[in-house]
């Protein structure tokens, strides 16, 4: 069994130990550019295109992260110059929904407990005590149900959160309400504390964080984006920061990453800005993941692919 291994950025040595540890029969290369022998398996994350130029054997292509919108932009771009009719295998979890969990939890306690306004007193040296909203009148919308938005959602409904889910089809949670399609998207963020996105990014979600929906939401809110910087529309989030509509904001993603050094939102004082990190991959989880999918794989199961249409 021939696996390719086609990981930019990542610790090399490390994924190649913990996978030669989980599939010991496995024979694994790293790519290089002119490398179009046969394999079995393609490991793929933000490595060149051709990488996944068409070759003998392949069976899938694994996605080694939470997002799948850079490979689905690669086959619009590249066309017949990348495989096409193999199957795209992302990961389900390999822990990020936890750390995904973690991420919303923090920001939304953060902001319910006022602790963004405590850290600015305290570098005013402002004694004050904060009045603080109830956790059962900070409602807080979900947008995306999948294998990140369900798990964080449920993790702030235990925490005493009224949660509102969003997706695109129709989703029946205990203790959640839940709003399916655009037509109800309104309906979801009116009244809204705070919003939290997972969507995956699609042509349909592109620039779904914008004015209507801050509109919609009651005054002072909050946002979280997790999700990809092209939901967001950039100018109406710093219009709706500069009427108070919004609160304040905590950004892991951008449209363009790094985010420049001179983007405003490194200057706004009330955004909060991390590098994309509210999920990594955990190496350990992956390959344990990956590992299982292929020995099905070796023994005649179909392993389920991603639909480049709808984008997940």
């Amino acid at each position: 069994m021939e696996i390719l291994f086609a990981m930019k950025g990542v610790e090399t040595q490390t994924w190649l130990s913990a996978l030669r540890t989980a599939l010991p029969a496995a024979r694994i290369r790293v790519w290089a550019e002119g490398d179009d022998a046969p394999a079995d398996y393609i490991l793929f994350w933000k490595e060149h295109p051709g990488a996944l130029a068409p070759r003998p054997g392949v069976k899938a292509i694994f996605n080694m992260g939470a997002g799948v919108d850079a490979l689905i932009r690669l086959h619009r771009e590249h066309g017949d110059a990348i495989m096409r009719d193999v199957p795209i295998v992302r990961l389900e979890d390999a822990g990020m929904a936890r750390q995904m969990a973690q991420c919303a939890a923090y920001y939304a306690l953060r902001y319910l407990r006022r602790f963004d306004l405590y850290d600015e007193q305290a570098r005013r040296a402002l004694w004050q005590p904060l009045d603080a909203p109830s956790a059962d009148t900070f409602i807080i919308g979900v947008l995306g149900a999948g294998k990140l938005g369900l798990p964080v959602a449920r993790t702030l409904a235990d925490m005493g959160f009224p949660v509102r889910l969003y997706s695109r089809t129709e989703k029946s949670l205990p203790g959640i309400a839940t709003y399916a399609g655009t037509a109800s998207l309104e309906a979801f963020a009116t009244g809204a504390t705070m919003l939290v996105n997972l969507l995956p990014h699609t042509p349909d979600t592109e620039g779904i964080l914008n004015a209507s929906l801050f509109s919609r939401m009651a005054d002072g809110g909050y946002l979280l984006n997790l999700a990809r910087g092209d939901h967001l529309v950039e100018s109406d989030l710093l219009d709706a920061l500069a009427r108070g509509k919004l609160a304040r904001a905590a950004l892991d993603v951008f449209r363009t990453e790094p985010l420049p050094k001179e983007h405003p939102f490194w200057r706004h004082p009330r955004l909060d800005l991390t590098p994309h990190i509210s999920a990594r991959t955990l190496i350990s989880e992956s390959v344990a993941q990956v590992a299982d999918k292929i020995r099905r794989s070796q023994h005649g199961e179909a392993l389920d692919g991603l639909d480049l249409q709808r984008g997940y």
